[in-house]
């Protein structure tokens, strides 16, 4: 796991926005891929690789159950 990236669901951050979730997948795919910055040639796939993840972040947070009650918390 990456230790840069920080838990963005409730409590432990509860103020998360879209910049927040895609630093996050930026991160996860720059892990991954194993370099910081993509060539030219892998610029396309990488950014693509970054809205993918960043949108099933969105979508995870958004059905996250958080707390007793089940009662969803909802960015």
């Amino acid at each position: 796991m990456c230790r840069s990236i920080k838990t963005l669901r409730p409590p432990y951050s509860d103020d998360v926005g879209p910049a927040d979730i895609e630093a996050a997948a930026l991160q996860y795919v720059r892990k991954i891929a194993g370099m910081r910055q993509p060539s030219k040639a892998n610029t396309e796939a990488f950014t693509e690789a970054v809205r993918q993840v960043s949108a099933a972040t969105d979508q995870l947070l958004a059905s996250l159950t958080v707390g007793s009650a089940g009662a969803a918390q909802r960015r």
